[in-house]
């Protein structure tokens, strides 16, 4: 996988690679129709009472759009697209997960729905299989969903992490357009100059939000395109810049649109210039839910040993697409270290570098980790509807 990655919503070779591996499986597979992800559903022959729990595991199997410069031996064969963000990681660990799970069919009572999603990396997969019902593929709503996530460094190897609440921020987007009138370079007066007034929107964007926002409920604002201008003395007609907004709380994002269209319009009001926010609401904050952060911190403890498990002491201002799930059901996204070599992780090249490496001994981990939490939690959800009066 790691050789052959893709971009986006259409992971042809990545969902045939997917299909035969479970080939011969008891799964059930329902191919996507607007993208190509693949869902499977394993269905547990254990007897037991009361309506059948379900348990929801996903994998993200998207490439970013990334210059491999690793020089591993299997590094991406393909220019421009590299699994920069360990995606493949987690779907090697998912399809470990099915045969795993496969062989204790007789232990289980309830289904469990695997998830193999595309486009986690800003094409916002998860909505498309929650809108082509993923949630509800195995007959029933999902009573809990839990996703894996490698990182390349900042986390020992082996080390897995979570935490209650919010653990990564939302990401939202917005372009600023700024239009004048052009002109030339030795005569500003009689232009109108986007450029000025897009320098200044740009550096009172930080100076707004540590004065609009509350310092307990931040958010990161980064403006990563500048555009104006052919040649230096020519005033141009328009200028852009385009930023990435990262917050902790849906009141922290609509203060955040709300105040830096306010600033924007008010500096091109004193600049006598126009301008346009295109503001784009992209993913919510990943919100775990705290009994199933619990369950699974003690999953992974029991597994492989308390010194190996710790709550992440702060949210994380990378954001997630599996937090459309969250919002749904109750579950958890849990990290894991995945860091090569016996250095200081925090030294190593962090996740989306062309230099990302991911150590593949995390694979067995991982794929164990997932299989016992939807085992443990069919059983509890089971063991609930039995005493149910």
């Amino acid at each position: 996988m790691h050789r052959h990655p893709e971009v986006g919503l259409d992971l042809p070779w990545t969902q045939q690679l997917v299909v035969e591996e479970l080939a011969g499986l008891p799964v059930e597979l329902t191919l996507g129709k607007s993208l190509s992800s693949v869902t499977a559903v394993l269905r547990g022959t254990a007897s037991g009472a009361g309506e059948r729990p379900a348990v929801l595991l996903r994998a993200d199997m998207d490439a970013l759009p990334l210059q491999e410069l690793t020089s591993l031996e299997y590094a991406s064969e393909l220019d421009e697209r590299m699994h920069g963000c360990g995606h493949d990681l987690h779907t090697a660990m998912l399809i470990g997960a099915v045969h795993l799970l496969t062989a204790k069919l007789d232990e289980i009572y309830g289904d469990i729905v695997f998830m193999f999603q595309p486009g986690e990396e800003g094409f916002d997969g998860a909505s498309y299989m929650l809108r082509e019902g993923v949630l509800e593929a195995a007959g029933r709503r999902v009573d809990a969903a839990y996703a894996l996530h490698v990182f390349s460094s900042a986390f020992p190897r082996g080390q897995v992490l979570s935490k209650p609440g919010t653990l990564m921020a939302s990401a939202d987007s917005f372009k600023v357009t700024v239009t004048g009138a052009g002109g030339h370079g030795s005569a500003p007066h009689l232009a109108k100059d986007p450029v000025a007034a897009m320098a200044e929107m740009i550096t009172a964007t930080q100076v707004t939000l540590t004065r609009k926002l509350n310092a307990l409920d931040p958010a990161v604002v980064s403006v990563g395109v500048v555009r104006a201008g052919t040649q230096q003395n020519i005033i141009p007609e328009t200028a852009e810049f385009d930023a990435t907004v990262r917050c902790f709380s849906e009141e922290s994002r609509t203060r955040v649109e709300e105040e830096l269209g306010r600033l924007y319009r008010g500096i091109a009001d004193a600049h006598d210039v126009e301008v346009d926010v295109d503001y784009a609401r992209l993913y919510p904050p990943t919100v775990n839910d705290g009994d199933e952060v619990t369950f699974a911190l003690a999953t992974a403890e029991d597994l492989f040993g308390g010194e190996r498990v710790q709550e992440v002491p702060t949210s994380l201002t990378a954001s997630e697409d599996f937090s459309r799930v969250l919002a749904e059901v109750p579950g958890a996204f849990i990290l894991l270290g995945a860091a090569v070599g016996d250095g200081d992780p925090a030294d190593a090249p962090f996740n989306h570098s062309a230099y990302a490496q991911f150590d593949d001994e995390v694979l067995l981990d991982g794929a164990s980790l997932l299989t016992e939490l939807a085992l443990r939690r069919l059983a509890a959800a089971a063991s609930d509807e039995t005493r149910t009066p």
